[in-house]
């Protein structure tokens, strides 16, 4: 689900404009697990520009309190929801707390890195959802440690089946501010895809796997 559609769209433009979204329908960028993919995302761009880092801790404030009600605490995702979870926590003036992807192997041996309390009401922040793999090992995290995760928040899903599927197994809704098809349309409209451009990439959203073989 996305907030709306004109934020989703705005939210598309701000993406491609920082290039925190890079699309290379005809030289693909290759994934760690050997995909080869026309689009390449790192949301972590939109942290260097004063105005959209607001827009989006804003949009991320209003998503929040919209679906779910103000939590009493955020939780950002290791790596990329921490700054993006911690500048909605200071929007919201809650506690912040993060999850790192495995348990630290020194010290206090934590994964969940900050104060809390069980049964706190926590909303979980992510920048990104291709599968859910990730943050799904989060918000397990969270709920072995007997929070109360109300649900997730991301700036951007690529809308895979596979991850709307393992978010209903897990019975934990999410909502993203944009998403793959907010922004290949944004893309289009802006001239920085072709309309062959535009169903390749639709091709490779439907079937990634096989895409460009």
């Amino acid at each position: 689900m996305i907030l709306n559609e004109n934020k989703a769209i705005k939210v598309a433009e701000f993406l491609l404009q920082v290039k925190a979204i890079k699309l290379s329908p005809n030289k693909p960028f290759t994934w760690a697990s050997g995909i080869k993919s026309p689009i390449y995302c790192d949301n972590r761009v939109t942290l260097s520009y004063p105005n959209i880092r607001t827009f989006m801790r804003q949009a991320y404030a209003e998503s929040i309190l919209d679906h779910f009600g103000k939590p009493d605490v955020i939780a950002g995702v290791a790596t990329g929801g921490i700054a993006q979870g911690a500048l909605v926590a200071q929007e919201l003036g809650i506690p912040f707390i993060y999850v790192r992807s495995s348990v630290k192997e020194h010290g206090m041996g934590n994964q969940i890195e900050g104060y809390f309390e069980k049964g706190q009401k926590v909303v979980v922040i992510e920048d990104l959802i291709s599968t859910g793999g990730s943050s799904l090992k989060a918000i397990a995290a969270l709920r072995d440690a007997e929070l109360d995760v109300r649900g997730l928040v991301a700036i951007f899903t690529y809308g895979f089946d596979i991850a709307h599927e393992n978010f209903a197994n897990a019975e934990c809704p999410y909502v993203t501010l944009s998403d793959y098809n907010s922004m290949i349309a944004e893309a289009l409209d802006s001239n920085l895809i072709s309309q062959d451009d535009m169903d390749s990439l639709k091709r490779w959203r439907d079937n990634p796997s096989t895409w460009n073989q």
